[in-house]
């Protein structure tokens, strides 16, 4: 197969082509040649064509003979012969296309191309080329390739070529999964889904490994253990439980985000959500590791949002059913694959998971029992009721669910307790009492001091006494 070659300028007058712009003289061969062909003229050839055309020259002037054309240019000999006969009767032009310089039937009619670059500059300015041609052919029935439409995009200065990234990490190639359902990638992703129209949202999104297919997208206020919870609530419900889970370790900007305020311990949360249930969970330490979600998320930041501006679309209730009715069959029919092998992996809830997945997919804490039969979660104040379906004593440790719908459930033994919520806890009887009492008036004492012939003084009269008659003794005495 021969490539075309770059066009270029050629004369006819020498036996030895070279490029250039020149004056076209008659051949020097014998043979008719037009009057349109004498005095100045231009012809833009190829490099094969110029190559030919100095091949076919030389058999016309019997320095070659027709076998060693045949090789020299790979053509039949039939072939040959027709080219030598447009070449006699031609001259340079022989050998040029005959479609060059004319208009090709492809060429798009001006009144479509007009109603094109209009609607290019008002409606889809800030679309990729590729997007707009779709947009173009689903809205306005205008057929036009990609090509085309970037070509005219470029024109209208509304399209700029991306350069390519140079020095890039380098990563090894991960092959897809064989079965649908084997693993899903999932993570979040915040962003203005609804540009101006509303504030920052946060996108929860699954995407099958070995389809490429979204399996589930959500709106979200934020990536949190409630919300991350709710989700596969719902997507064990729709599709079943996935082999495996591929996800990031929710890294330290995710937690400093405003609105991610619990993810510090999401992963711990959620690692026991998976297990219980019998989902493998994988966590990924780069988001080149999952790039297929990281790749879903670039294209659904472009093709998400310009969708929803056109239908004017700006709350979540609003957005979540347009991505589940209309966005996510249309992405999955456009850009999904077929498995290597046909098959879908995913398991159904058991009955018991069924009857408690609001328990399986809550956050859950331990608590210990106090001596007054209480507990305390999150500023609250749990109070134990005297009736239990198990033995429920002082010290025991529970397990506190905090469930998706905002109900606390407490749970010992796996027996759910009976209990109820308290403003405050209980002041102690004794302490109530106590406040209740008024308090006695206590006087101030009056120290009195004994007589001299008290018995509480009788030792210490004696010991004095004693004392002066020693004194008076040796007073004596000197």
């Amino acid at each position: 197969m021969r490539v075309s070659r770059a066009p270029l300028y050629l004369s006819e007058q020498n036996e030895n082509v070279t490029p250039g712009k020149v004056e076209m003289s008659p051949p020097q061969y014998t043979g008719k040649f037009p009057d349109i062909l004498w005095g100045m003229k231009t012809i833009t050839m190829t490099e094969q064509e110029a190559f030919r055309f100095e091949t076919i020259n030389k058999l016309i002037n019997k320095k070659t003979t027709i076998s060693q054309a045949v090789k020299t240019l790979d053509l039949s000999k039939r072939q040959i012969k027709r080219i030598r006969k447009r070449v006699r009767d031609l001259g340079t032009e022989g050998v040029v296309h005959k479609g060059r310089g004319k208009e090709s039937n492809r060429k798009i009619p001006a009144d479509c191309r007009e109603k094109a670059e209009k609607l290019l500059k008002e409606k889809y300015s800030d679309f990729g080329p590729t997007f707009a041609a779709e947009k173009l052919c689903e809205d306005h029935s205008i057929l036009i390739s990609k090509e085309t439409v970037r070509t005219i995009m470029i024109g209208l200065d509304l399209h700029k070529v991306k350069s390519r990234k140079k020095n890039r990490e380098y990563h090894a190639w991960r092959p897809r999964k064989e079965y649908f359902g084997e693993m899903q990638q999932f993570d979040g992703s915040y962003h203005h889904w609804f540009e101006d129209r509303n504030g920052e949202h946060c996108l929860l999104a699954s995407i099958d490994d070995a389809t490429g297919r979204i399996t589930k997208a959500v709106f979200a206020k934020n990536e949190g253990v409630m919300e991350v919870a709710r989700f596969w609530k719902e997507y064990s419900k729709e599709h079943g439980k996935p082999l495996s889970l591929y996800l990031d370790k929710f890294s330290t900007y995710k937690v400093n985000h405003a609105n991610a305020t619990d993810n510090h311990e999401l992963l711990t949360q959620f690692e026991r959500m998976t297990e219980r249930v019998g989902i493998k969970l994988i966590t990924a330490h780069s988001p080149e590791a999952k790039g297929r979600i990281e790749r879903l998320f670039e294209t659904l930041q472009d093709r998400l949002v310009k969708e929803m501006r056109l239908l004017s679309i700006s709350s979540e209730e609003e957005g979540n059913q347009y991505l589940k009715d209309v966005f996510i069959p249309k992405f999955n029919a456009k850009f999904g694959v077929v498995p290597s092998k046909e098959g879908d992996v995913h398991r159904p809830l058991s009955e018991s998971e069924e009857e408690n997945i609001m328990g399986l997919f809550s956050i859950q804490k331990t608590r210990r029992i106090s001596n007054d039969f209480c507990i305390q979660f999150e500023n609250q104040w749990i109070q134990m009721e005297r009736d239990q379906p198990t033995l429920v004593c002082r010290k025991d440790i529970v397990v506190v669910e905090k469930r998706i719908d905002g109900t606390l459930h407490a749970k010992l033994r796996e027996k759910y307790l009976n209990f109820k919520l308290i403003p405050e806890r209980p002041i102690k009887l004794r302490q109530k009492i106590t406040a209740l009492v008024p308090s006695p008036i206590i006087r101030e004492s009056i120290r009195r001091k004994p007589k001299e012939n008290h018995p509480w003084r009788r030792s210490f009269l004696g010991k004095n006494q004693n004392r002066q008659y020693k004194i008076q003794c040796n007073i004596l005495t000197n």
